[in-house]
């Protein structure tokens, strides 16, 4: 992405006057202003317990902000009603939660597929591009080391192959904005590499914003932008 695409583009994510706090007077981030454009590859690093996973939760409109404004391709978050929101979420974010948030009595390949069941946007994209919504489980699947695991049970992966699922589940049906939630901490260091691989190279095919946490410093090299989580939070802006 060249320094002039990034001038002349919009947004993919804007935020002003950003602030929120669990409880009245403790804010937990203060961020005045914070844009992320559209294709750009951008990891938020920070120790455990500085607020990282309610960071993406407010970029995905699953918390609101106390105040200030949370924009995703042009759409105030904050300003829709709760089931237009997880409309909006479903259609346009892949998220990749720290906990999976995989239903473990679901087949692997039905937990893959289940943003097209709530989508038909991405229903629609991933037939576009694989030409069934099935062939693209089954190829993002394979590409994460997982080809043979459709058919199985997700209680009964590891949490490595949880994780890699729960990637999988994101991808799918080729979402704008991918947001990940330590989507390495149970990987080894040749899964991790890997893992890291695919997810951005599946972002760059579709031209989609990848935003990732971790506390991991030697991810770094591998983003365009590198924002230190004690930048975003309050009393260090």
């Amino acid at each position: 992405m060249t320094e002039e695409t990034t001038q002349n583009t919009p947004p993919v994510l804007a935020a002003g006057g950003l602030r929120f706090a669990w409880q009245a007077g403790q804010t937990l981030l203060d961020i005045p202003v914070l844009d992320i454009a559209p294709g750009e590859k951008v990891l938020i690093r920070g120790a455990s317990g500085s607020g990282k996973s309610t960071l993406l939760n407010l970029f995905a409109g699953i918390l609101t902000p106390t105040a200030g404004t949370v924009s995703l391709l042009g759409t105030d978050l904050s300003a829709l009603p709760g089931a237009t929101r997880d409309r909006f979420r479903a259609e346009h974010l892949g998220i990749i939660f720290q906990l999976f948030n995989l239903l473990p009595w679901l087949p692997v390949l039905d937990n893959v597929l289940l943003p097209c069941r709530f989508s038909r946007r991405r229903l629609l994209r991933a037939r576009e591009s694989d030409g069934s919504e099935e062939t693209a489980a089954r190829r993002l699947l394979a590409e994460l080391g997982l080809p043979e695991a459709g058919s199985a049970s997700a209680a009964r992966l590891s949490i490595g192959q949880q994780q890699r699922v729960a990637a999988a589940r994101a991808l799918i049906g080729n979402p704008e904005i991918v947001i990940a939630d330590e989507p390495t901490s149970a990987l080894d260091e040749d899964s991790r590499a890997a893992f890291l691989a695919l997810l951005q190279a599946e972002c760059e095919r579709v031209d989609a914003t990848l935003i990732m946490v971790s506390h991991e410093r030697s991810l770094e090299p591998l983003f365009d932008r590198v924002i230190p989580m004690r930048q975003l939070a309050a009393g260090t802006s």
